[in-house]
């Protein structure tokens, strides 16, 4: 008996190509039950034509079935469903039930409700998303990539692949880091003081563990990033937030105690305040005095496309206080979730054994992929590409914001991604925002990066990285507008 070419169809919301599509739609079929083995599915021809896509689009999706033993193909007779195909369960499936937990007592910790918002996932498909972080699909080099990633997955790399570093990271990977990234920044480090993470975030979380404790207190910039307060609050120690100014973090108005002091000197989050020389001399001395650790987040250090970045902190350590953070997440993009630390050989050895009771490695497939695209030029090239076409997208929002006379916080004196706004006194920026999302804007409100007990609503953050340079001018147009409304209510 025939599958009915009806039984097929393709999702318009579906992910990737089309010729994956019908491989999957083929063979979550098998699995379910749908199709049983021995059944001919249609021919290539009626079932192109059913789903409107190409003959050679479903043949090769057939083909690639019948490699995985999925289908069998009997001579001029078409496709069949195989004998070695999976089977699907025999045990029937377990009907709903009413959950007897009451989880208000059994959970011993709750990791939820914290201050770092949720970015809609479909940002993409706004017409003006001023949004942060994301990348932008025209700039990145897909085909380099690509290539770095198929060259990973040869026989030569083979081990790099497969193997269980335990607690190591791909010694490419820590070469170039060591020989190429750190040196950037001033830094000289050994292989035992360097240890891959999982993003900043990530190191960010092993540094709260390792370092901090119930009776121990830490320092934060107030504003400061979102996930970084939900970490340390989730450590449960004692937490000071310090106000920023225009030059970052004031080390005049640190607490006369801390243990460690969480900073982003080069590109203040969000402010995007860069703090000068004096002042990183300033807050070693002041370090020094409270004799208290520096955790430097350098997470956007490598978009410094308007003159070249000042000294990381860690360079101008003598005392081996300074944990260095970096990420390649922000410069390649996001998914890839792959950053580092650098520390004293104490810090990381325990860092390291963390990471591995909890991850073991990052996978070594990716260490290996970043390896190559880092090592082989193709990361210095995506960093110039971009650092140029985020030059003219910082210029035409400038331009457009001082045109329409909005209030700018901060932009960066060596470049960055983003511009920190100030709306009129009165305005809730979280309002703002669903307003504006309703006109096809998308806009980050400031409220969830103050620490204080009745933190600001009237900051936004309005990032360029994701939004091409000629719709910048519309959507801060509908900015502009919606800002006035929300101003002066009832006046349009």
């Amino acid at each position: 008996m025939a599958i009915p070419v009806e039984t097929f169809f393709l999702s318009p919301d579906g992910e990737g190509t089309l010729q994956a599509r019908i491989q999957q739609m083929i063979a979550e079929g098998i699995l379910s039950g749908r199709f049983n083995k021995g059944e001919k599915l249609p021919s290539s021809r009626k079932l192109a034509a059913h789903l409107g896509v190409s003959r050679i689009t479903v043949t090769l999706a057939y083909t690639e079935l019948q490699a995985n033993d999925y289908l069998t193909s009997r001579d001029r007779s078409g496709f069949f469903v195989s004998d070695n195909a999976p089977e699907p369960p025999d045990f029937p499936l377990r009907q709903a039930r009413q959950d007897g937990i009451d989880w208000s007592r059994a959970l011993g910790r709750r990791y939820t409700g914290g201050a770092t918002p949720e970015k809609p996932q479909n940002w993409a498909a706004f017409p003006y998303p001023f949004i942060y972080g994301q990348t932008d699909p025209k700039l990145f080099d897909h085909a380099n990539w690509r290539h770095c990633a198929l060259r990973a997955l040869g026989q030569k790399d083979f081990r790099a692949l497969t193997s269980d570093y335990y607690d190591q990271d791909d010694p490419k990977l820590v070469e170039f880091i060591l020989r190429h990234t750190l040196p950037r920044r001033g830094i000289l480090a050994e292989p035992d003081e360097i240890l891959v993470t999982m993003g900043a975030q990530n190191a960010l979380w092993l540094t709260a563990q390792v370092l901090l404790t119930q009776r121990r207190t830490a320092v934060i910039e107030d504003p400061c990033f979102h996930a970084l307060r939900d970490i340390l609050m989730q450590s449960r120690c004692h937490l000071t937030a310090v106000p920023v100014d225009s030059d970052g973090l004031p080390p005049e108005a640190l607490p006369d105690r801390a243990d460690v002091i969480f900073t982003t000197p080069s590109h203040q989050s969000p402010t995007n305040a860069t703090m000068p020389l004096e002042r990183r001399n300033a807050l070693l001395a002041k370090a020094r005095d409270m004799d208290a650790l520096i955790v430097e987040d350098d997470y956007e250090f490598e978009m410094s496309f308007l003159r070249a970045p000042s000294p990381a902190l860690k360079s101008l350590d003598q005392d081996g206080r300074v944990i260095y953070v970096g990420s390649f997440s922000k410069s390649i993009f996001p998914g890839l979730r792959l950053g580092y630390m650098v520390g004293p050989r104490p810090f990381i050895r325990e860092a390291r054994a963390l990471r591995t009771s909890v991850l073991r490695h990052p996978p070594g497939h990716m260490q290996r992929t970043a390896a190559y695209f880092l090592s082989l030029g193709h990361y210095d090239a995506l960093i110039r590409r971009t650092g140029q076409v985020y030059a003219r997208r910082r210029s035409h929002m400038v331009e457009a914001l001082t045109q329409h006379g909005l209030d700018i916080e901060g932009t960066g004196i060596f470049g960055g991604s983003s511009i920190w706004m100030r709306a009129p006194e009165g305005v809730d920026t979280a309002e703002l925002d669903a307003s504006l999302r309703q006109q096809g804007v998308l806009i980050e409100p400031g409220k969830p990066f103050f620490h204080r007990p009745d933190p600001p609503s009237n900051y936004y953050r309005l990032a360029y990285s994701s939004i091409p340079s000629e719709r910048i001018r519309d959507g801060i147009a509908i900015l502009a507008r919606q800002l006035r409304q929300a101003a002066s209510p009832g006046v349009t």
